[in-house]
């Protein structure tokens, strides 16, 4: 019954995520509405897309403390990033390709070099950085860095635009946010309150700076206590199968809360916004591998001092970081390996991640087939663990 009651209410979960997703795009785009193609996506949307990711990694922490719970939040954070780098661009693909608006999906190079390079280097910071047993808050300070840092190249790069260019994206933005005013139903407040239709509850006629940021922490109030629910859901059906909350993390908490990523590449691709789709996903992984995780472990450790992880979550930790590369890395490949993504790239990655969910399922029965892969990953942090002096 337990069970069935925790399945039932992680899907819950996952329909209330989507659902304020909506406030979510609508926010994001006005607030964006000046930046470049792929850095709006790469900012403002990731941002806003993955803070299920950091609230869902926040309660981990300071919810079940005493059980592991960071390693309940690095499950998520890292799940999320191969779902969001294999799942959101294989979907992005396939919905414009079924619906006919293309046959091939292009993305420009600079984008997936800019963004799929950062992405690399921030997961390289996160092996080389989480070492040993125990996590302090410099841990997450220097991961909170790194973003920065990205954050910084995204807005430097964005002056290289042209005015002109700023200017008719300013036009076609403003000729959007008519024609989603004329086609907006707004209904009465009580559906829209049910049906967690956020927007009308909010904005008032056109949308301005005040409703939009409003509109923005609204929605995040909402996918909070989603989230919050989410993490307890996840406590309970792993007490209930006797399995690691690592396992149920990594493969349905990770899911429910890239919802929003998913949607709004979606969005974005129907629009032919192709830059932006793509970018919001590898944006919102460099979001989570950084600042999802970086904040609150820096927060928790500032608080309630260095985090000293079982040895059991110790590897899994370890192994999850390395294979998180090695799929971003695989995925990377795929994205610049022909000038266009068309069916069989999609394909190709809804593969690579269902290959990556039956090793984590398998993982937590113990496969034996599972566990030659897990002491390949173990001797490649073997040589790592060399590499850290500070240890």
């Amino acid at each position: 019954m337990i069970i069935l009651l925790s399945i039932f209410l992680i899907a819950v979960c996952c329909v209330i995520i989507w659902r304020a997703s909506d406030g979510f795009e609508a926010a994001s785009e006005y607030l964006g509405r000046n930046l470049t193609d792929g850095v709006r996506g790469a900012t403002i949307n990731a941002i806003g897309s993955s803070m299920p990711e950091l609230f869902t990694t926040l309660f981990f922490l300071f919810v079940l403390k005493d059980k592991d719970g960071f390693a309940g939040g690095i499950g998520t954070t890292a799940g999320s990033a191969i779902f969001n780098g294999m799942i959101i661009p294989a979907v992005v693909i396939l919905v414009v390709v079924m619906r006919g608006l293309t046959r091939h999906v292009e993305v420009s190079k600079k984008v997936l070099l800019r963004d799929g390079i950062s992405l690399l280097i921030a997961e390289l910071v996160l092996i080389v950085l989480l070492g040993g047993t125990t996590l302090d808050w410099w841990h997450g300070l220097v991961l909170m860095g790194v973003y920065a840092l990205y954050s910084i190249y995204l807005l430097r790069s964005m002056k290289g635009s042209s005015d002109e260019a700023t200017e008719k994206d300013e036009d076609d933005d403003d000729d959007d946010y008519d024609d989603e005013d004329d086609d907006k139903e707004s209904g009465s407040f009580f559906k829209n309150l049910i049906t967690l239709n956020l927007e009308p509850l909010i904005v008032k006629g056109e949308i301005n700076a005040r409703s939009a940021w409003s509109l923005l922490i609204l929605a995040m109030l909402v996918i909070g206590s989603a989230c919050l629910l989410l993490v307890k859901s996840c406590e309970w059906l792993g007490d209930s199968l006797n399995i690691p909350i690592y396992f149920i993390a990594v493969i349905l908490a990770s899911a429910a809360t890239s919802v929003p990523d998913t949607i709004l590449s979606m969005k974005d691709a129907q629009k032919g916004n192709y830059d932006d789709a793509v970018s919001n996903a590898l944006g919102s992984n460099i979001f989570d591998v950084c600042f999802a995780l970086g904040f609150p472990l820096f927060l928790f450790t500032m608080i309630y001092g260095p985090i000293t992880m079982s040895p059991e979550t110790v590897v899994n930790v370890s192994e999850l970081r390395i294979l998180l590369f090695i799929l971003t890395l695989v995925a990377f490949i795929i994205y610049i390996a022909k000038r266009k993504m068309g069916t069989m790239s999609a394909f190709l990655l809804l593969l690579i991640y269902g290959v990556f969910t039956l090793f984590i399922l398998g993982k937590s029965v113990d496969s034996s087939a599972t566990n030659e892969i897990s002491s390949w990953l173990n001797s490649i942090n073997a040589f790592i663990n060399n590499l850290r002096f500070w240890n």
